[in-house]
């Protein structure tokens, strides 16, 4: 999956000086005692990696920024978090061999129990970092690159995508110009546009969108080539993408493989000056793949470090703790919905997801399509001038069928949590989780698993 490594990026902590970018219909507003920490900015159309950005999801088509030639622009996000989390299970003893014996010689391995669990304690994961680099190269024309510098899955830097956004036509017809002025075209390796939600999760070193530590237990997140266009005009607004439908390009086994169509369409209006309404549903369907990752995409990992992993787990290796992947790495037809309402400080974000897939199929047979189907609801209020502290509650369910003996698991999850933005940069939050895993085999490590406890998170983006 590797496509290109950064050997320097000192230049990560400078940024060009412009005009900033004002508030927009989508945009986080700063009060003025924090207006002069916020980065500036040279970039058009750009989601700002700062507070700014919160609760903006497609880019709006507002330039943000007045165009003066070529421009560059750096940034980088940068996340350390404190686990103090347990973890039990009550599945049964499944001995294996703990030691290999070597070749030709008598006796046989040590015996372990497969579903003992990782003895974990309270301390410092290691720090995650993003950078970012932008290039607009004509009005309304620019390019985006962002790497992982320091990941859970990854020890090496890491390209996570590189696309070029088109939001002005580059070619001064009136037809075309008529055209761009609601539509923005993307075109590269970009993060698929499905549902709302992540447009709020943790995307490994920036976590100041999302006021919890964690992502949803079923984390629709990947990225893939193609081309997507996105049209909005009076609070209306439609997405329309097709991909490879894989994380990576590849040629190869063309007859195993089928592009992914995805369709979204919703409406986002502020009613007034204390009302936004926002709601929007998705649809994505492939029906065919080598390596399927529209639910293990994320290269960066989970922020619940080795929680219901066994005790031979490494970082690496097992880095998508406490999150569920249903297995459907060859066909998938997925959609969700999410309502969104601001009314002054208080914010509800929800989730329903239904999904049907398969895996592989296995001597040429494909094995039965399986559903699973996530729910989730998200309170938060903010207050204080320009909303510096929140509090909130998340409630998070999947239910479903996840092949072999777990044919009816459920897993569900609780968040308490809160945070305080010191600058539009900086936001240290704290939560508490609490997650139990029902209807899993008697053999599964998951079978009566639960984790619980607090994380800590300390953030910078800009």
């Amino acid at each position: 999956m590797r496509y290109n490594r950064v050997h320097s990026w000192s230049g990560a902590i400078a940024l060009a000086a412009a005009t900033a970018v004002p508030a927009t219909a989508g945009a986080q507003a700063v009060d003025t005692a924090q207006a002069r920490f916020q980065p500036q900015n040279v970039i058009q159309y750009l989601r700002p990696q700062d507070k700014r950005g919160l609760n903006m999801f497609e880019t709006p088509k507002v330039a943000g920024a007045a165009y003066t030639g070529f421009a560059l622009q750096w940034g980088a996000a940068f996340t350390q978090q404190f686990q103090a989390l347990s973890h039990e299970n009550s599945a049964d003893s499944v001995a294996v061999a703990a030691v290999a014996p070597s070749p030709g010689s008598a006796g046989s391995a040590a015996i372990a129990n497969r579903n003992r669990l990782m003895e974990i304690g309270n301390g410092f994961n290691n720090a995650t970092a993003n950078m970012y680099l932008h290039a607009q190269l004509a009005p309304g024309v620019r390019v985006q690159l962002t790497s992982y510098l320091s990941a859970r899955r990854h020890n090496e830097t890491w390209v996570k995508d590189g696309f070029l956004q088109i939001d002005e036509s580059p070619i001064d017809v009136p037809l075309f110009n008529s055209i761009m002025k609601y539509t923005t075209l993307k075109i590269g390796h970009f993060e698929i546009n499905y549902g709302d939600f992540h447009f709020r999760r943790t995307d490994n070193g920036q976590a100041l969108y999302n006021p919890f530590v964690g992502n949803l237990i079923l984390d629709a997140f990947t990225t893939e080539v193609g081309a997507e266009a996105i049209v909005q005009k009076g609070g209306l607004f439609g997405v329309l993408a097709l991909t490879n439908g894989e994380i990576r390009g590849n040629i190869q086994r063309p007859d195993s493989r089928e592009p992914a169509l995805m369709f979204k369409a919703g409406v986002d209006r502020q009613l007034n000056n204390d009302l936004r309404v926002r709601l929007s549903g998705s649809y994505r369907t492939q029906t065919g793949a080598i390596n399927n990752t529209f639910y293990s995409g994320d290269r960066a990992g989970s922020r619940y470090y080795f929680v219901l992993e066994n005790y031979v787990a490494t970082e690496t290796a097992n880095a998508s703790s406490g999150m569920l992947n249903p297995g459907f790495s060859d066909a998938v037809r997925a959609y969700m919905i999410n309502p969104f309402i601001k009314y002054r400080g208080l914010e509800f974000f929800g989730v329903y997801e239904t999904a049907t897939g398969r895996g592989q199929e296995v001597a040429g047979v494909a094995p039965p399509e399986r559903d699973v189907t996530q729910l989730m609801g998200e309170l938060v209020y903010r207050f204080l001038p320009g909303e510096k502290l929140f509090v909130g509650g998340r409630w998070n369910s999947v239910t479903g069928d996840l092949g072999g003996a777990n044919t009816d698991v459920k897993v569900t999850r609780t968040n308490f949590g809160g945070g305080w933005w010191i600058t539009p940069s900086l936001l240290p939050k704290a939560e508490y989780v609490n997650q139990t895993y029902d209807g899993f085999a008697s053999t599964d490590i998951r079978n009566g698993g639960r984790f619980k406890g607090f994380m800590l998170e300390a953030v910078t983006g800009f």
